[in-house]
C-alpha cells in the first residue's frame, strides 16, 4: 500500500486512532511535493535545537530583535496597560518576555505553546526571577483557538508574538492568525508582533544554511521525531537540508532532499521518495513594512507603532485591535 491509500484508508479513522501529528505526517506526506507542518519541529529536542540557533553568528533575527526590545523597551512599557496579561503565541524561550516585565506594570504572563515540556521549564525558570508575577502556561497549538485561563479573561491583553514566527505562516494562514489572535485577545487588545524584512539575498541564505550545521540537524529533527513517536523508520543519513530563497515569493524554503530513491514508513505506511525528491519543512516569508501592514489592516488590526534597528534588518509592530 502506498502514502496515497494510506492516508485515503485512515481518513475517517484519524481522530479515533492517531495523532495530529500521524494525520498531518501522513497527509503531508501523501502530497507532490511532500511537505510537513513547521510547528512539528517543537518537540523537546527541537526546542533545544533551536535555541542553539538563535546563538549562532549567521542567524541575524534573534539578536536584532532583542537589541529592538532592550533600545525600546521605555517606549513600549507605557503603551501596555497597567496590571495587562501579556499571552504570548509560541512562547518557546522566555529571553525576549524578560525585557518588556521591568518596563510596565504586567499583571500576567500566559505563554502560549505545542511543546509543553519545554514551556512548563521556562515557566518554572521565570518564576524564580519573577516571584511576584502570575504565570499561566498553556500547552496549546496557538495556531488554532484556545481558550485562555479563567484567572486573566477580565484583564487587558497584550498578545506578543516575536521572532518572525509570522512568516512561517503562509499570507492567507498569516491573515487567519491574525484574525485568530484578535478573537481570542478581545477588543481594546494591543498586539507586539516581529517581523522579518526583506534584504539582501546572501544574508537570508546565510542564515538558514549555517556553517555549524545546527540548522540542518534542527529540520532533519522533524523525521527523528517520527521515529520516535510514530513508528517511523525514516534513515535520516539518506537525506539532506537545504534552505533557498525564493525572491518571487519573498520567502526562505526549507527543505530536506533525499539523496537517493528510498521507502520510509510511519504507523505501517509506506513512503516512496525518489532521488532529489524534496519535503518542504517551512516557509519563511519576508516583508517590506508596507506589506506587512496591509495585511495586519486586513485582518482587524490597526498599525500603531513600529521600530526597527539601524540596519532595518528587523521591525517590531505594535497593532491595535480595531474597533
Amino acid at each position: 500500500m502506498n502514502v496515497h491509500a494510506a492516508a485515503s484508508n485512515l481518513a475517517q479513522r484519524f481522530d479515533e486512532q492517531t495523532s495530529a501529528f500521524a494525520r498531518d505526517a501522513i497527509e503531508g506526506l501523501s502530497k507532490l511535493p511532500k511537505r510537513l507542518p513547521p510547528k512539528y519541529f517543537y518537540d523537546a529536542e527541537g526546542s533545544a535545537l533551536f535555541e542553539q540557533i538563535t546563538g549562532l553568528p549567521e542567524y541575524y533575527p534573534t539578536r536584532t530583535e532583542l537589541g529592538i526590545l532592550r533600545a525600546r523597551a521605555a517606549e513600549i512599557g507605557p503603551m501596555i496597560p497597567q496590571a495587562a496579561a501579556i499571552v504570548e503565541f509560541g512562547a518557546g524561550s522566555t529571553t525576549k518576555v524578560r525585557t518588556l516585565l521591568p518596563a510596565a506594570a504586567i499583571g500576567a504572563y500566559v505563554p502560549v505553546d505545542i511543546s509543553g515540556d519545554f514551556l512548563n521549564a521556562q515557566a518554572r525558570a521565570l518564576r524564580q526571577d519573577f516571584p511576584k508575577l502570575a504565570i499561566y502556561p498553556v500547552t496549546a497549538d496557538f495556531t488554532a483557538p484556545f481558550a485562555l485561563p479563567e484567572a486573566v479573561r477580565m484583564m487587558p491583553k497584550v498578545g506578543f508574538f516575536p521572532g518572525s514566527t509570522i512568516g512561517n505562516f503562509e499570507p492567507f494562514e498569516a491573515a487567519g492568525f491574525l484574525r485568530s489572535a484578535r478573537a481570542i485577545l478581545g477588543s481594546g487588545a494591543l498586539l507586539l508582533i516581529g517581523v522579518d524584512l526583506e534584504k539582501d539575498d546572501r544574508v537570508l541564505t546565510a542564515a538558514y544554511n549555517d556553517s555549524a550545521g545546527i540548522t540542518a540537524q534542527f529540520n532533519l529533527n522533524v523525521l527523528a521525531r517520527i521515529n520516535r513517536e510514530l513508528a517511523g523508520d525514516f534513515d535520516l543519513s539518506g537525506f539532506v537540508h537545504r534552505a533557498i530563497y525564493n525572491r518571487e515569493r519573498h520567502r526562505i524554503e526549507m527543505h530536506l532532499i533525499s539523496r537517493k530513491a528510498q521507502t520510509a514508513h510511519l504507523l505501517g505506511h509506506h513512503v516512496v521518495f525518489r532521488a532529489g525528491e524534496t519535503i518542504h519543512t517551512e516557509s519563511s516569508y519576508k516583508y517590506s513594512v508596507e506589506r506587512f501592514n496591509t495585511l495586519a489592516r486586513g485582518s482587524g488590526w490597526a498599525p500603531r507603532a513600529l521600530w526597527t534597528d539601524a540596519e532595518a534588518m528587523f521591525s517590531l509592530h505594535a497593532l491595535a485591535a480595531a474597533e
